[in-house]
C-alpha cells in the first residue's frame, strides 16, 4: 500500500488533465521532466509520476493522436505494440512481476493522448487487490517512491531494453 491519496491532489490532477496543456506532447518535446525509459523517433515510454505499483510505466506515440485504432495505420500500431512488447519485457525483468496488466487508458475528456500503461503486478498481492484495483489511487494510494529511486529504476529499465 502506498500513501493516501489527498482528494484534493485527486482534483487538481483532474481539472489539469480536462483543461491543461498535453503532458505527453510536453514530455515527448523534451519540456517535462521524466524518468524515460525508452525512446525513438515515434514513442517514448516513462515511469509513471504517480505510481500505484513499482515499475508502472506509460507508452506513448510522440505525435499526438487521440483514438487508439482509427489514428494509426497498421504499421503504426503495430509498431507502438513492439515497443509496449520490448519495454514490457524489460520492466518484468526489472521489478518482481507476478502478471504485467498493459490497458489503454484516457478519454475524449481529459489525457486525450493515446497512451498504454504498463503495471507490473508484484507476486502475492491478493486477488481483491490485483487488476483495476492495484491501479486506483484511492483504493491503494500513491508508492512513496524518491526521484532517486524512480531514476535508478528508469537506468536499470534502460539496460535490460
Amino acid at each position: 500500500m502506498g500513501r493516501p491519496v489527498d482528494p484534493e491532489f485527486v482534483e487538481r490532477y483532474h481539472r489539469r488533465a480536462q483543461s491543461g496543456p498535453c503532458f505527453i506532447c510536453e514530455l515527448a518535446a523534451g519540456l517535462r521532466p521524466h524518468h524515460l525509459v525508452y525512446e525513438d523517433d515515434t514513442a517514448v515510454a516513462f515511469l509513471d509520476r504517480f505510481p500505484t505499483l513499482r515499475g508502472h510505466a506509460l507508452v506513448a506515440p510522440r505525435q499526438h493522436r487521440e483514438r487508439v485504432v482509427e489514428d494509426f495505420t497498421l504499421d503504426e500500431y503495430l509498431a507502438l505494440q513492439s515497443v509496449i512488447h520490448r519495454v514490457g519485457r524489460a520492466l518484468a525483468n526489472a521489478v518482481p512481476t507476478e502478471r504485467l496488466y498493459v490497458l489503454s487508458l484516457g478519454s475524449a475528456q481529459g489525457n486525450r493522448h493515446v497512451h498504454w500503461h504498463l503495471a507490473p503486478l508484484p507476486p502475492g498481492v491478493p486477488y481483491s487487490e490485483q487488476q483495476l484495483a492495484a491501479l486506483d489511487w484511492e483504493k491503494t494510494g500513491i508508492l512513496d517512491s524518491s526521484q532517486d529511486e524512480q531514476a535508478q529504476l528508469a537506468t536499470r529499465i534502460r539496460e535490460l531494453l
